[in-house]
């Protein structure tokens, strides 16, 4: 018999990723699975959760619930839950959430066609193998659009910031080898991949743990020799490991977007240090200005925590202060959330809730004004747009420029007077207006 199986995947890129390699296990063995896009009208759903901080804990369980209805209603068989959630918690989402037929750890992934066909015979399980065996090679099934896709560097995290449980869920840091990722990118090359965002919870940290010293800008170097590539992105890099090699491969290799994503965290040495985290504003200050100077039309995108525990009134706003001045492209603000298991949570002077949710608005309406600039500023310049379909609501086009990631950022709006593109095409925009962070303008080519 063949079974239908559906995933949610939730959360960040490196989830999907995972889902990916799932979903080719299962693509293995056509004779028993067939894979279906409406997770609705599946035998078996999986939920690929995420556990990183509240709100996405909520999400995960809140997805559980509304596919439980489903399986209440018979249009549904069974309930897989994996993922940052299923890790985290293990023993207690089948005790919390009864309507799940089996919860399985990340090290529990390549048992995933034993497991669904023994949920689907009715038997309950609960699957924890050590996290380090979630395996890093293998078979994907590309669930983005066909021209852009993740390239997974690392699993885990060395970096044991106070605040976050990754290191807790996703174990120690485990780089693969250059050979197995310009393979693998080769590949998403040939399947018609022409942006390849690299991904790893900390990318700048990449090959310490293999080759004894950081090795990302080495990697670059190997995946711009793919001729199909047109844009290679970076995400997560942290700020302490952005070298001079680093920032010298993404000025002068033509392929690599001039965009950088830097999770800063916070601006103050005192918060960094209760942050486990190094730095301060004088040297963030230096190094993000360096990296102008030395790349003039870099795309910075930062990500900043409001309400850490013990955030003084005068640390907030020297950090509301860090913001202005720097004028970051992209950016965003969280308020802080205390996750049970870090140090952070246990730190004296936790801040009041409301607190917290009004500085980090205060941060992000700040933010608002300096993107809007940044739109407004695009007016009458001509622009590459990788295009990624038409909004028939707007009834114009859509995509984005080498300084928008997907899922993450913004997009340009245009209209195309006779040629029609394609989703995955590259274009040229004329900017004639904006909206509110968005520009809009008109294909010249």
């Amino acid at each position: 018999m063949k079974y239908k199986v559906g995933i949610v995947s939730l959360g960040c890129a490196k989830n999907r990723v995972d889902a990916e390699m799932l979903l080719a296990k299962l693509n293995k063995d056509k004779e028993h699975f067939e894979i279906v896009e409406d997770v609705a009208m599946s035998d078996a759903a999986i939920i690929n959760t995420c556990a990183f901080i509240e709100p996405a804990k909520q999400e995960s369980i809140e997805e559980i619930l509304e596919l439980a209805e489903l399986k209440k209603e018979g249009k549904i068989k069974c309930l897989i839950v994996t993922g940052c959630l299923a890790e985290r918690y293990q023993n207690e989402v089948m005790e919390q959430l009864p309507e799940v037929d089996a919860c399985l750890g990340l090290g529990a992934n390549d048992k995933i066609a034993e497991i669904i066909t023994n949920a689907l015979n009715g038997e309950r399980q609960e699957v924890f193998p050590p996290k380090e065996e979630l395996e890093l090679e293998g078979e994907r099934i590309q669930s983005t659009p066909r021209h852009y896709a993740y390239l997974k560097i690392a699993e885990g995290c060395d970096n044991h910031c106070t605040y976050c449980a990754i290191p807790m869920i996703r174990g120690r840091y485990r780089s693969r080898s250059i050979e197995n990722l310009v393979k693998e990118a080769r590949w998403l090359a040939d399947g018609g991949v022409r942006e390849l965002i690299l991904i790893a919870q900390d990318t700048s940290y990449y090959g310490n743990d293999i080759y004894g010293k950081p090795m990302l800008p080495e990697l670059l170097r190997e995946i711009c020799k793919i001729d199909e590539l047109r844009w290679v992105r970076v995400l997560y890099c942290y700020p302490e490991r952005i070298t001079d090699e680093l920032i010298d491969v993404i000025a002068t290799e033509d392929k690599i977007v001039k965009y950088l994503d830097l999770p800063l965290q916070h601006c103050s040495a005192e918060v960094l240090k209760r942050m486990n985290r190094k730095g301060s504003r004088e040297y963030l200050t230096n190094l993000l200005n360096k990296i102008k100077e030395r790349i003039p039309d870099i795309t910075l995108r930062s990500t900043f925590i409001a309400g850490f525990p013990g955030e003084s009134e005068e640390q907030f706003e020297e950090l509301c202060e860090f913001v202005k001045e720097m004028k970051f492209q992209r950016m965003g603000c969280f308020p802080y959330s205390q996750e049970e298991n870090t140090p952070a949570a246990k730190l004296p002077d936790q801040i009041d809730e409301e607190v917290k949710l009004r500085r980090a608005e205060i941060i992000s309406e700040q933010q608002q004004l300096i993107m809007e600039e940044y739109a407004e500023a695009m007016v009458g310049k001509e622009v590459e747009v990788l295009v990624e379909g038409f909004d028939k609501y707007a009834e114009c086009f859509f995509g984005r420029t080498a300084g928008d990631c997907p899922e993450v950022d913004g997009n340009v709006f245009f209209t195309a007077a006779d040629n029609k593109p394609s989703e995955g095409d590259f274009v040229k925009v004329k900017i004639t207006d904006c909206l509110g962070i968005d520009p809009v303008g008109e294909m010249i080519n």
